[in-house]
C-alpha cells in the first residue's frame, strides 16, 4: 500500500514521543551497545554457555559420566537454534554466526580433552584478542571507539584533529581495555584450576552486566565532549 505525506499545516507540530530516552547509551543517535556488538550479539553468545554450565551443573548429579556430553549437546543445539530463528527472521546472523562458531570450537575442545573448563577457552583467547586490538589501537593513537564510531556519526575520522573528541574516544576506549583485562584476571586463575562450573558462573557475571555497563559508561564520555558537528561546522568556516 503506497503511503502519502499528511496535508501540510501551519500549527506547530508536537515533540515526537517515540524518540529514544537520553538515558540510554546513544550519543548523537548512536547506540554504542549495539555499535561493539549489540545486545543481541550479547544473547547469542551468551546463552548457549549459560546453559553449558547449567547443564553441566546438573549433570554431575544426576549423570555424573555423562554430564559434560550432554552439556556440549545443549550448548550446541541452543546455538544452532539461535541461529535459525535469526535466519527465518531475516535478522543479521553475523553475531550469531561468531557464537555458532565459539560454541561449536568451545566444545569441540572439550569433548577431545574431557575437561570442561575448555568449552571457555575460546572465549578466553576472544577477550584476550579483543583486548590487545584496543591497547595497540590507543597506543598508536587510533583507539578503536573512535574509527567504529566516528563514521556513524558522520564525522569520519576527523576527530583525530580534535583534542577533546579524541581524548573522549581514547579514555572510552581504556575502559574496554580495563574489561577485558578484568574478565581475563578473574577467568585465567578458574580455567587453569579446571573449576568449569566456577568459571561458567564468573563467565556469565562479567558478560553481560559489564559489558552494559562499560557501553554506558563510554557513552557518558563521549556525549561529554563537543559533538561532531561542531567540530565539522567550524572546520568548514576556517
Amino acid at each position: 500500500m503506497s503511503q502519502h505525506p499528511p496535508p501540510a499545516s501551519d500549527e506547530p507540530t508536537e515533540p515526537d514521543s517515540t524518540e529514544p530516552d537520553s538515558a540510554e547509551p546513544r550519543p548523537f543517535g548512536v547506540d554504542i551497545a549495539e555499535a561493539m556488538g549489540g545486545r543481541r550479539g550479547l544473547v547469542d553468545s551468551g546463552l548457549p554457555g549459560a546453559l553449558f554450565v547449567l547443564a553441566y551443573t546438573a549433570g554431575r548429579v544426576w549423570w555424573p559420566d555423562e554430564a559434560l556430553r550432554y552439556a556440549l549437546w545443549a550448548a550446541l543445539l541452543l546455538a544452532g537454534g539461535l541461529a535459525v530463528v535469526r535466519l527465518v527472521r531475516r535478522e543479521s546472523v553475523q553475531q550469531t554466526v561468531y557464537g555458532l562458531v565459539g560454541v561449536g570450537l568451545g566444545a569441540l575442545l572439550a569433548a577431545r580433552s574431557g575437561n570442561a573448563a575448555d568449552f571457555y577457552l575460546p572465549g578466553l583467547l576472544i577477550s584476550a584478542g579483543y583486548g590487545l586490538v584496543y591497547l595497540i589501537s590507543i597506543l598508536v593513537g587510533w583507539p578503536i571507539l573512535g574509527v567504529v564510531l566516528g563514521p556513524l556519526l558522520g564525522e569520519g575520522m576527523s576527530w583525530r584533529q580534535d583534542p577533546a573528541r579524541r581524548r573522549a574516544y581514547t579514555r572510552a576506549s581504556w575502559l574496554w581495555v580495563l574489561m577485558f583485562g578484568v574478565r581475563l584476571a578473574v577467568q585465567i586463575p578458574l580455567y587453569l584450576s579446571g573449576a568449569a562450573i566456577a568459571l561458567g558462573v564468573a563467565r556469565i557475571a562479567k558478560g553481560w552486566p559489564l559489558f552494559l555497563v562499560v557501553a554506558w559508561l563510554s557513552y557518558v564520555i563521549i556525549r561529554s565532549a563537543p559533538p561532531p558537528q561542531q567540530h565539522l561546522a567550524g572546520t568548514r568556516d576556517d
